[in-house]
């Protein structure tokens, strides 16, 4: 089951959106936004971030990185 709703946008920001919705090849602008949420909930959080640094930081304190002669060496 679908709900409509309803935003108060400036006009400049509607256009915006239209434009944005339609060179990205979206058949509507409610498609788009869809799209554009999925793509939010994939970002990784700033506190995610952070902790991989400090975690990599570690690990290269530690030794224990690996040296790779070429891209090739991660597959």
């Amino acid at each position: 089951m679908r709900e409509i709703l309803t935003l108060s946008l400036p006009p400049h920001t509607k256009q915006l959106i239209k434009k944005k919705s339609k060179m990205s090849g979206f058949a509507s602008i409610s498609s788009y936004i869809q799209y554009l949420i999925k793509q939010e909930d994939d970002l990784i959080s700033e506190k995610e971030l952070w902790k991989n640094v400090q975690e990599a930081r570690r690990e290269y304190k530690e030794g224990k990185l690996k040296k790779l002669n070429s891209i090739k060496d991660l597959i």
